[in-house]
């Protein structure tokens, strides 16, 4: 349902909370889960954290989607750096190296596979993420067959060069968009830095390119993370198109 368009005198709700699952590799990680209290079927959204970490943002986020009719998971792929708030997490990651590609495709996998098997689950998964995770959502839907759709919001390092790869992220996304089957939605504003318009530019041509199902959507006057009210950054215009292009989005290729 578009913004604000739900009936008030519906009744439901949602259940969310955050629990365990079995990640990549086998690993016990957590996780938060939000979704509609009904029977169902379905549609489900696998979120993967940005760079402050697993934090307030995606579960907020999280019970969003589940507002809208989504099952919502959002594995944590800081998980294995140990316990502590997600600054504290995402410091741990970014004095290790980072996180690796490969530890987060097996968590997305993985979460994927979680909502396929619940019985409120209508066999449809999207994946998004933004800044690194929209990176991140970008390289899961072109390394994992399964995935419905894929929403990539400002992602960071969509082009990376070979001298801006390092041994946990070895490939560029750009290189791996042969193997994307998920049609693709990006977001991006014009005065970001990383992704730039012209990295925008260069991605846009190899999916182009490729014949790749895609939609770009850009905003002038906005920079990195518009859709994050804690940061400076943010552009409420902007973020609220932004959602409803999302949301239409994976209504249209999980829902149909």
């Amino acid at each position: 349902m578009p913004w604000n368009q739900f009936d008030t005198y519906a009744v439901g709700g949602m259940v969310a909370g955050a629990t365990t699952m079995t990640g990549g590799n086998g690993d016990t990680i957590h996780t938060y889960i939000a979704r509609p209290d009904g029977a169902g079927p379905y549609p489900g959204v696998v979120l993967i954290n940005h760079a402050p970490g697993w934090d307030e943002y995606y579960r907020e986020w999280s019970r969003r989607f589940a507002e809208h009719g989504f099952v919502a998971i959002a594995p944590n792929i800081y998980d294995r750096a140990g316990s502590g708030t997600p600054e504290e997490q995402a410091a741990k990651v970014r004095a290790a190296g980072g996180v690796s590609d490969a530890s987060v495709i097996g968590d997305a996998e993985a979460a994927m596979k979680w909502i396929k098997d619940q019985p409120f689950s209508n066999g449809k998964v999207g994946v998004i993420g933004n800044c690194s995770s929209g990176r991140y959502a970008a390289l899961v839907a072109s390394s994992v067959p399964g995935f419905d759709a894929v929403a990539v919001l400002w992602p960071a390092n969509i082009i990376q060069t070979p001298d801006k790869l390092t041994p946990n992220q070895p490939t560029s996304v750009g290189d791996l968009a042969p193997n994307l089957t998920a049609p693709m939605l990006g977001l991006f504003g014009n005065d970001d830095t990383n992704p730039n318009p012209e990295m925008v530019n260069q991605y846009e041509a190899i999916l182009k390119g490729l014949g790749k199902t895609y939609q770009f959507h850009r905003y002038d006057g906005a920079g990195h993370a518009f859709f994050v009210y804690s940061a400076m950054s943010y552009r409420p215009q902007a973020a609220m198109d932004g959602w409803e292009k999302v949301e239409a989005w994976f209504k249209q290729y999980l829902t149909s």
